[in-house]
């Protein structure tokens, strides 16, 4: 016996609210608290190993910086001593007089305060403190390119989570489709309208469903342990619930992210600092051609004193001081060539680090070009994909029902369930695709801090 259009509407909107409810469950299977993108990029700042390292890094350049002047102010050194001397003598002369000063003691007191200033070395303590300065920079620039890149693996993580939740719904919804193909292949075998092929088959791809169901929770669990890496939070904390929806920013424009790589790119930074340190390490080389003007001064103290004299001529007591000063010329007149093999490989390096910058230029131009292709391709394809969805719903729907109405075949509800579940995948991936070629504009664009 047929079914009457009030019945076959009431059929509908019961399986849609099915697919509603199932759905509806495998977003909210537990009560768990929502991590934001925002939260997730604040502890990854706060805690990721990767940035604290680089933090590291930078303080240790900082720090030496903190110190470049101090390459201008002269050298002081000091030292004091003190000894103690026993004298034992036993004399006998010629004309028989015999002298015994055992028991002489004395003590020996010296002290010695040293100054050192360079006053001239062919310019080298001015570069060396510029190279600290350009080293300085290069570490913040370096922590800057690592902490965009740590966001940049953030939102990548993020969003995988996202998207893995988003197929695990379209799991769901394709089991309530699929259980629905149970209920009305046991109605018609048990009825005798329909072979028991179409119910083992209808039973085998809703239990192959739930197989890939369970896996995809498995996936979420494991790409969760990822970002919890990211953050430097324990593995094993999954508890916590992404958000639903993956947001694009579908207006980047080309031209406005071409300059702005060039002139904002932390990786292009990076390279073109190496280059001024580089020169100055040149400079620094190229000083010790040079001779070196040094002031020096010396003051040096000592103190004797004994409990008794050797001879008449021996004092029991004596004090000096005595105050050095002038100036010295160190000239370099043949080391064996060493200088001019440093100045030789400093300039070798500066080539190196010109042709990195080169390079660096040239692979960010590639990256950029082709990151924006790949965004126009997904951004169009979101479009395609979201009007799909809409057509592949209807069609999967439209054959359940002429399935339950006996005028079509458990294969066609089949194929238009498989056509839903396909375009559901595209979309999904669609999106998560345009989202990580967004991010990879502004990481290249260097924006990602901004967010």
């Amino acid at each position: 016996m047929h079914e009457t259009k009030s019945e076959m509407k009431l059929n509908a909107v019961k399986l849609l609210l099915l697919c509603l409810a199932l759905t509806g469950i495998a977003g909210q299977a537990q009560a768990q608290q929502i991590l934001t993108l925002e939260q997730a990029i604040d502890l990854a700042l706060k805690n990721n190993y990767d940035i604290r390292l680089a933090h590291n890094d930078a303080d240790v350049l900082a720090n030496d910086y903190a110190y470049a002047n101090f390459a201008f102010a002269p050298r002081i050194n000091g030292s004091a001593g003190r000894t103690w001397s026993t004298t034992r003598t036993n004399q006998e002369f010629a004309n028989g007089n015999k002298r015994d000063t055992s028991g002489i003691k004395s003590n020996n007191y010296t002290a010695n305060v040293a100054l050192n200033w360079t006053l001239f070395d062919g310019l080298k303590m001015f570069a060396t403190r510029q190279r600290l300065e350009s080293m300085r920079d290069l570490g913040e620039l370096t922590l800057k390119n690592r902490i965009i890149n740590t966001v940049a693996n953030i939102i990548s993580s993020y969003y995988d989570i996202v998207q893995q939740k988003q197929q695990l719904r379209n799991l769901a919804e394709q089991m309530s489709i699929s259980e629905e193909r149970v209920k009305l292949s046991d109605a018609k075998f048990q009825t005798g309208l329909g072979p028991k092929t179409d119910l083992l088959q209808s039973q085998v791809d809703y239990n192959g469903q739930k197989t890939a169901y369970l896996r995809q929770q498995t996936a979420i669990t494991q790409s969760k342990a990822v970002l919890n890496q990211l953050m430097a939070i324990a593995a094993g904390n999954t508890t916590y619930e992404v958000q639903d929806s993956i947001p694009i920013n579908l207006d980047l424009n080309y031209g406005a992210m071409q300059q702005g790589v060039m002139n904002n790119n932390a990786a292009l930074k990076i390279a073109q600092q190496q280059v001024t340190v580089s020169e100055l390490q040149l400079k620094e080389a190229r000083g010790d051609y040079f001779p070196t003007l040094s002031f020096n001064t010396t003051y040096n103290f000592s103190r004797v004193n004994s409990n008794a004299a050797t001879n008449s001529f021996s004092p029991i007591f004596n004090q000096n001081g005595v105050l050095n000063y002038g100036f010295s010329a160190s000239i370099p007149i043949f080391n064996g060539l060493n200088v001019r093999r440093q100045v030789k490989n400093a300039k070798l390096n500066v080539a190196y680090q010109q042709l990195w910058l080169d390079n660096s230029r040239s692979q960010i131009s590639l990256s950029l070009d082709s990151t924006f292709k790949s965004y126009e391709f997904y951004k169009t394809a979101v479009t395609l994909e979201e009007e799909n969805i809409g057509l592949a719903r209807e069609n999967a729907m439209v054959a359940l029902e002429r399935f339950r109405q006996g005028v079509s075949t458990t294969l066609e509800v089949k194929l238009a369930q498989q056509s839903l579940q396909d375009a559901f995948n595209r979309l999904i991936q669609a999106r998560y695709n345009t989202k990580l070629a967004e991010t990879e504009l502004l990481r290249l664009k260097g924006e990602l801090l901004k967010e």
